[in-house]
């Protein structure tokens, strides 16, 4: 029986079943049926095909991962051959075919640990026990100093820390194969062989470590450590609190630090965490023996105090640890309030300066310093960005704008090429609702991450969605995990949704009507990023259907796009925003809205003319069969959209049924989409759909009449009672609008 290497549960081997898909592996067999499904491996590009890359396994073991599989474009990637890549085996078929699947983390140090996988022995094991014998192996490491491993930086440090110092009182014992004393040793100790000084040096610096652990106190008070021979005891100093933006100042000395676990992961040599104070993060690497968990009761998000050496790895600052304890009660409270005082003089921003003049946005300057606030916390903790917005082109714009100012800060947090994709995430909502169904999907998804990965959870964003009550269920199941929320929206958000989300930028009812979500999310941007700025100025125009504001149309001016482009790079995305309506579409938005031929002829002038003919040709149809009704001198205009529309293609039954508004508004004062069990208004005048379900409902008690989407204008009810639901929402809103 052995012990797993991250949580240390008795196993047949090195690795729980729990956290097998935290490790990597590395292959020794030959065939593709001695491969385990569902684990990661080490592997090396073999070459590219037009559907995938093939990937070696070992040295005789070849899979395909297919272009499906991976998180962005094939001819993207950078890999040459030969380059060292990291896969999941998905499925080794009968024929021996091997599918891959792409892994997140692209860099050994990112697993937990790395074992080998070789099918002639009992079960997987660290690289070190090449021996066969894990207890002599682990001995070696922490007792002899031999180098136990060469593949991982965290191996070197451990083989390091085997060597390295043991202090009694300050005094410092080195061990070296090729000298026969050490260099300040007690009196007993100077007629010892070489051999036998190096194991007690060894020992000894084990025993430190140990008793570091063991002895660490809740008020971090000093540490105990043996002397040598001797065996006389000593209290070291208590080392200073230092910030760890001048750890550079002190290598080679021993210092106090404090702040919050931004994670913790298992090596085949020692535990590292990474500690963020106010001014920076550092690695800790703590060891107990080689691929065992040091200080299993802490972990992410834990406040500490640690005591440990500054030493340079390869150019890296690193700090051995000595003693580390968790926080609680005014300790922790203390450091929390610091390192959040910091992090918001840091991430706020310093003034707003609105991208133009535009009297809505000047009432919202706080809201807007808020919302910044909030997303450039987010990526200073290295905590995901989600922005979920509705799948409309005012929402896919306003989206694209916080991705535009965010991914540049992603970039320069994180080392990972891909870390884009993993620390900012555009999902579309085929609604302006947040329902129990999305919040579903969302909080598995970062329970999953947070479980798998240490990833912490995300803030979330909603953009022309999640202003109204409809939204609520699923901000509170976001809430039960204290996952963060903002808002951006265009319609006047009802108050018990203003008080679930932690930050909101949102007109009252007077400025509903003269804004976009757009326009609110690229104000939002530019103070997210202010190197941005410039990119976000023609968004607003081309947010606006009708009626922009003079002031977005000179900025898009000035941006290089007149009436005709801003028309052109609107249509476009309204298309686009159809299609596939669940994905983000990243790189063809981006495209669209930023790309080099922009309008006039170039792609959004392509997709434009697409959409134009495909709107004008329902239209038409829709038209000649528009039902005029004149209820006191008030005519409605009712579509049935299940009888004359093509339900399934482009355009979306919302968008048909503004552009019939716009083009017959002056002949009726609304216009009514019915289908079997769905019935959307548009109207001029200002008709809460809530309201129309509540009167309505007195008439058709039984058809389970709802509002379901207050800001769509959208009403459900039973499709049995679609009839008399018809003709009292005619009532209703002839009524209102009259």
């Amino acid at each position: 029986m052995g012990s797993c290497i991250i949580c240390g549960t008795s196993v047949d081997g090195r690795i729980c079943d729990l956290h097998e898909e935290d490790v990597v592996f590395e292959f020794r067999g030959n065939q593709p049926d001695q491969l385990t499904v569902d684990r990661y491996y080490r592997g090396t590009v073999d070459g590219y095909a037009e559907f995938g890359v093939f990937v070696d396994i070992g040295d005789s073991v070849t899979g395909l991962l297919h272009r499906s599989e991976l998180d962005r474009r094939l001819e993207s990637l950078d890999w040459e051959s030969g380059d060292t890549v990291f896969v999941q085996v998905q499925q080794v078929r009968d024929n021996g075919n091997i599918d891959l699947g792409w892994s997140i983390r692209q860099s050994e140090d990112e697993f937990r640990g790395t074992l080998v996988d070789d099918p002639a022995k009992d079960a997987p094991y660290l690289k070190e026990d090449e021996s066969g014998n894990e207890d002599a192996a682990a001995d070696d490491d922490s007792a002899a100093g031999a180098s136990s491993s060469e593949q991982t930086d965290d191996a070197d440090d451990v083989t390091s820390r085997s060597e390295s110092d043991s202090r009694d009182a300050g005094e410092r014992h080195e061990s070296d194969a090729d000298r026969s004393d050490t260099d300040e040793s007690d009196a007993d100790e100077g007629d010892r062989e070489p051999a036998e000084t190096t194991t007690a040096a060894a020992t000894e610096s084990t025993a430190t470590t140990a008793g570091a652990e063991s002895g660490a106190s809740g008020d971090g008070g000093a540490t105990a450590a043996s002397g040598g021979g001797g065996g006389a005891s000593a209290v070291a100093e208590e080392p200073s609190h230092v910030a760890i933006e001048t750890l550079s100042d002190r290598v080679g000395e021993t210092v106090r630090l404090e702040g919050v676990v931004e994670s913790a992961r298992q090596t085949s040599g020692p535990t590292v965490f990474e500690i963020r104070d106010e001014t920076d993060s550092v690695e800790c690497a703590a060891f107990k023996e080689a691929g065992v968990r040091a200080y299993p009761e802490i972990g992410g998000d834990d406040v500490v105090r640690l005591d440990g050496e500054v030493r340079e790895r390869r150019g890296e600052l690193q700090v051995e640890t000595e003693a580390l304890v968790k926080l609680e009660g005014d300790e922790r409270d203390a450091v929390e309030d610091r390192l959040a005082d910091a992090l918001r003089s840091q991430a706020e921003p310093e003034a707003v300066d609105p991208i133009a003049d535009d009297d809505v946005v000047a009432g919202l300057t706080e809201e807007v310093r808020e919302v910044a606030t909030a997303v450039r916390k987010a990526v200073l903790e290295e905590r995901p960005v989600v922005v979920r917005h509705s799948a409309t082109a005012d929402g896919y714009v306003a989206g694209v704008a916080l991705e535009r100012a965010t991914l540049p800060l992603v970039r320069d947090q994180h080392d990972q090429h891909d870390a884009v994709y993993h620390y900012f995430d555009r999902r579309p909502l085929e609604g302006g609702v947040y329902d129990m169904d999305d919040a579903t999907k969302d909080v598995t998804r970062m329970l999953e991450a947070r479980e798998r990965h240490d990833e912490k959870l995300p803030l979330f964003v909603f953009v022309a969605a999640g202003g109204t009550s409809g939204s609520l269920d699923g901000f509170e199941l976001l809430d039960l995990y204290g996952a963060g929320r903002a808002l951006v929206d265009d319609v006047e958000v009802d108050p018990e949704v203003a008080e679930t989300v932690g930050a909101l930028v949102a007109p009252d009812a007077a400025g509903a009507s003269e804004t976009t979500s757009t326009t609110l999310a690229a104000n939002v941007a530019a103070h997210v990023n202010e190197d941005v700025r410039a990119d976000l100025q023609h968004l607003p125009a081309v947010s606006f259907w009708e009626d922009t504001p003079e002031p977005y149309v000179e900025a898009a001016s000035d941006a290089g796009y007149d009436a005709e482009a801003v028309r052109e790079v609107r249509e476009a995305v309204a298309l686009e925003a159809f299609y596939q309506s669940y994905e983000d579409k990243r790189e063809l938005i981006t495209d669209l809205l930023f790309g080099e031929g922009e309008g006039h002829g170039g792609l959004a002038g392509h997709v434009s003319e697409q959409f134009r003919q495909k709107l004008d040709t329902e239209v038409e149809t829709a038209e000649a069969n528009l039902d005029t009704q004149t209820l006191e001198d008030t005519k409605v205009a009712v579509l049935d959209t299940d009888a004359f529309t093509h339900r399934y293609e482009f355009p979306p039954t919302e968008l048909l049924l503004d552009e019939l508004h716009r083009r017959h508004r002056d002949d009726v004062a609304a216009v009514i989409g019915v289908s079997e069990d769905e019935l959307h208004i548009r109207s001029d005048s200002p008709i809460d759909v809530r309201d129309v379900a509540d009167r309505a409902r007195e008439w058709v008690p039984n058809a389970g009449l709802t509002a379901t989407s207050a800001r769509d204008g959208k009403l459900e009810y039973i499709a049995g009672e679609r009839s008399a639901v018809l003709d009292t929402v005619i009532d209703v809103v002839a009524d209102e609008v009259a």
